[in-house]
């Protein structure tokens, strides 16, 4: 899966979970998929933010701690 696809399926887990009808066994399952997606999504944030980093070493452009 993309970032994008992997974005768009973690908002529609998070309305979700938001949704009152949604049982505590379905909530729990949302819950650990959603967990995986966000490990996977900040894992691709930082390997692209090391990626940038390396390029823009030489570049103009500089990292910056915030």
């Amino acid at each position: 899966m993309s970032f994008e696809s992997d974005l768009k399926k973690l908002e529609e887990l998070t309305e979700k979970l938001r949704d009152e009808n949604t049982g505590l066994e379905e909530s729990l399952k949302i819950y650990e998929e959603a967990t995986l997606l966000t490990k996977r999504l900040n894992k691709t944030l930082e390997e692209t933010k090391r990626k940038i980093e390396e390029v823009s070493k030489d570049g103009i452009i500089t990292s910056r701690e915030e």
